[in-house]
């Protein structure tokens, strides 16, 4: 015969709701007597029952709901909402979606209400379409927004922001202070936040150095390394004094190498690369990229705790954590494919 919540709480010596808390991993239980508790609970070989959670109205599971092309990005947050899923007991549902569908907003609603999760996190560009939010918060379903930005743009729910605004200065800056002055700049998805930031940063950067801002110099395109091969192709070819490019993430900046060896130029020597979010991409080339690394699995696993925390309002410590904003300051990693211009 199964063992039962209430047979855990007889051995442990304690009430079912305690047990229950426990199993929950809700933060109100002492150390000593949850140890207790789970102790009882392997003794007996009892699972919780998350069908029987999700009859009591209690929901067991959070959604990830991304768009985006970049693989090694949605693995890191994946792995990050994972791990503080299973530290606080609850299940994930991944659901990639086209952002750009005309109806993404019935589709994220309908999915929530069809899977009974307990709420979403949200990545861009989803996290920053006004009509998604307002969608969302029409329903009162609660979600985390992971966003591009130097701080959070409302009080709307729990928030994640980056600053790719500052990180992009210095990245830039480095490259000014190694004496580059032609400095290309190979722009992201535009429906990302995150590549208007970045580039912001890349002009800022140069205006404060005395620097002119070169229109010919700025290619826009996509987060992917085709697009950063055929982007480098082009600027090399229309401004061949271009001494140093910012590619807005490390896949396109991939890509970057790749077309200078086609094209027979030198890395670093001839022409400095640098990159963004410090993915296996900028470990994983010869000579190794100079990026801004981005802890995508911490940023995710705030992201998780945030919500989860969020979903228990009844405490007032969580009730404080879920009204929190979190800022990532994504920090330079100099590395071998940047170094002085050729004299």
């Amino acid at each position: 015969m199964n063992s039962t919540i209430k047979d855990v709480a007889k051995l442990a010596g304690v009430s079912f709701k305690t047990v229950s808390r426990v199993m929950n991993k809700e933060p109100s239980v002492g150390e000593a007597l949850q140890e207790k508790v789970w102790a009882a609970a392997k003794t007996l070989n009892y699972q919780p029952n998350r069908s029987a959670r999700l009859l009591r109205g209690t929901p067991s599971s959070i959604g990830f709901v991304y768009d985006n092309p970049n693989s090694h990005y949605i693995i890191e947050l994946q792995h990050g909402i994972l791990a503080e899923c299973n530290k606080q007991g609850f299940e994930l549902l991944i659901h990639p979606c086209d952002s750009t569908a005309s109806t993404i907003c019935e589709e994220v609603v309908a999915m929530v209400f069809r899977s009974q999760v307990a709420g979403l996190i949200l990545t861009p560009p989803l996290s920053e379409m006004p009509a998604v939010i307002d969608a969302l918060i029409a329903k009162n379903i609660s979600f985390v927004r992971i966003l591009s930005g130097s701080k959070a743009p409302d009080d709307l729910s729990p928030c994640i922001y980056i600053d790719d605004r500052s990180a992009a200065f210095t990245i830039t800056e480095h490259l000014i202070t190694l004496g580059h002055q032609q400095i290309g700049f190979l722009g992201g998805d535009i429906a990302h936040r995150s590549s208007i930031e970045r580039l912001e940063g890349y002009k800022a950067a140069l205006l404060a150095h005395g620097l002119t801002v070169d229109e010919n110099l700025i290619v826009g395109g996509e987060y992917s390394f085709e697009s950063g091969v055929e982007r480098t192709k082009t600027l090399l070819h229309k401004a061949a004094d271009t001494t140093a490019i910012f590619a807005c993430n490390d896949e396109i900046a991939a890509g970057t190498l790749f077309a200078a060896r086609l094209m027979g130029t030198a890395v670093p020597q001839q022409l400095s690369i640098v990159g963004f979010e410090d993915s296996p991409f900028s470990r994983q080339t010869w000579p190794k990229l100079t990026t801004a690394a981005q802890p995508n699995k911490v940023i995710a696993g705030q992201a998780a705790a945030l919500l989860i925390n969020a979903t228990r309002p009844a405490n007032k410590k969580d009730a404080d954590i879920a009204s929190r904003e979190l800022g990532f300051h994504p920090q330079l990693v100099v590395r071998d494919s940047t170094c002085p211009p050729p004299a």
